[in-house]
């Protein structure tokens, strides 16, 4: 019991009040899914059951949406190498992780995925901060972590050879997905297939 409290509950007033507030955020975020109540993206965009309030939503194309949406999660990550530069391989792997995945969803959202609709500025704004948030609470909360003793279990190499199979895997399916729609003015949805779409519904998730 006293190791699964420790675990909870860690010694940083801020990893456990970061955590929480974290863990708050996305059960609101999934039960306002669940209810309907979606984020203004892409088919999303409109749904929403106010009709006036959704007229006056400032919209942005997708793809300008979906960079902004990554690029100062990515610029944590790069940043992150020069204001903690000499804190251990552990680090320099999350540092790395986080760099080499937002790096890759800017680019492909620049120059891979294909888009037919539109971003409200204002889940684009909430999303991006998202993501730079969480992405700079990792960082704070493995910085906050030197000089406590290593994990009894290391997993640092299944962990690398996880995220390897991960992100080339999703990457992968991304480029099936974008396939998909070979005019340029293509905007109807269709079935993927191929890779592990006609095993799993969403694999380019799985991966990620």
């Amino acid at each position: 019991m006293s190791l699964l409290t420790k675990f909870v509950f860690p010694p940083s007033l801020f990893v456990t009040a970061t955590s929480l507030v974290s863990f708050s955020s996305l059960a609101i975020g999934g039960l306002s899914e669940i209810r309907g109540k979606h984020m203004q993206y892409s088919k999303f965009v409109g749904v929403n059951n106010n009709p006036v309030s959704e007229s006056k939503k400032k919209l942005i194309s997708s793809r300008t949406g979906m960079v902004l949406l990554y690029t100062p999660a990515f610029l944590a990550g790069l940043s992150s190498f020069a204001i903690f530069p000499d804190e251990g391989f552990r680090f320099f792997l999350l540092q790395s992780a986080i760099t080499i995945h937002f790096l890759k969803r800017v680019l492909e959202s620049a120059f891979v995925h294909k888009y037919s609709g539109e971003m409200a500025l204002e889940a684009t704004i909430t999303i991006l901060l998202s993501y730079f948030i969480s992405s700079v609470i990792m960082l704070i909360s493995q910085h906050l972590t030197m000089g406590f003793p290593e994990p009894p279990i290391d997993l640092k190499n299944p962990g690398i050879l996880l995220f390897l199979i991960g992100i080339i895997g999703d990457f992968y399916h991304h480029i099936l997905l974008s396939k998909l729609r070979s005019g340029k003015n293509a905007k109807e949805y269709k079935i993927p297939k191929g890779g592990l779409f006609d095993v799993v519904i969403c694999p380019h998730y799985l991966f990620e």
